[in-house]
C-alpha cells in the first residue's frame, strides 16, 4: 500500500514517520471530547450497586473509589499523552476535565474533555484520558470480575484548527 503524504500528516513523502513541523502554524483555542464505556457483567454490578434506578453516584470498590480515582488517572495521563504516542507534541493543557456516571445497569460512561490554546488539536489527549479512566475502573473493580470489558473509546468532537469544528 502506497502512502499518500497530503493525507497522512505523520508520514514524510520517502513513507517514513515524522513528527508535524508546527513552526508556521497559527495558536488557536481547541478543544476536544472523547467518550468510553465500561460494562460491569451483572454479578459484579450488583456487588457495586450498579443496578436500579439508585444507582451509586461514585462506586466504592475493593482498593477504594473508583470514580474520584479513574478521575485523577484521567487527569494525570491527558497531561502525559506525548510521552505515551511518540509523536504526539507536548502541550500546555488549559483544562482537563475526566466525568464519570452510571448510564444503565452496569455500565459506566467516561467523558473526558482537553482544553488548549495552541498550534495542534487535542484529541489524542482527551483520548488518553477517557481511556486511561477506563482502565482505571477495570484495574480498580478487577478484583470482582475479570469479565469486565471497557467498550467505545472514541472521539465525540472537537473544535479548532484548520478543519474547524468536527464530530466525528
Amino acid at each position: 500500500m502506497e502512502n499518500n503524504p497530503t493525507r497522512l500528516s505523520h508520514v514524510d513523502p520517502d513513507g517514513r514517520a515524522r513528527m508535524v513541523d508546527l513552526t508556521d502554524k497559527p495558536a488557536t483555542a481547541r478543544t476536544a471530547r472523547a467518550r468510553a464505556e465500561v460494562w460491569f457483567p451483572p454479578d459484579a454490578a450488583r456487588t457495586l450497586g450498579l443496578l436500579g434506578p439508585e444507582c451509586a453516584a461514585d462506586l466504592v470498590g475493593p482498593k477504594g473509589p473508583v470514580f474520584q480515582t479513574a478521575r485523577l488517572a484521567g487527569i494525570m495521563a491527558a497531561k502525559r499523552t506525548s510521552d505515551l504516542i511518540p509523536l504526539c507534541h507536548p502541550l500546555p493543557l488549559d483544562a482537563v476535565a475526566v466525568d464519570l456516571r452510571v448510564v444503565g445497569d452496569g455500565l459506566v460512561e467516561i467523558t473526558a474533555t482537553c482544553k488548549t490554546t495552541h498550534k495542534t488539536g487535542v484529541e489524542m489527549e482527551a483520548l488518553t484520558a477517557a481511556s486511561v479512566a477506563a482502565l482505571t475502573v477495570y484495574d480498580m473493580c478487577k478484583a470482582l470480575s475479570h469479565a469486565i470489558e471497557i467498550r467505545h473509546l472514541c472521539l465525540v468532537e472537537k473544535t479548532g484548527g484548520k478543519s474547524g469544528h468536527a464530530r466525528p
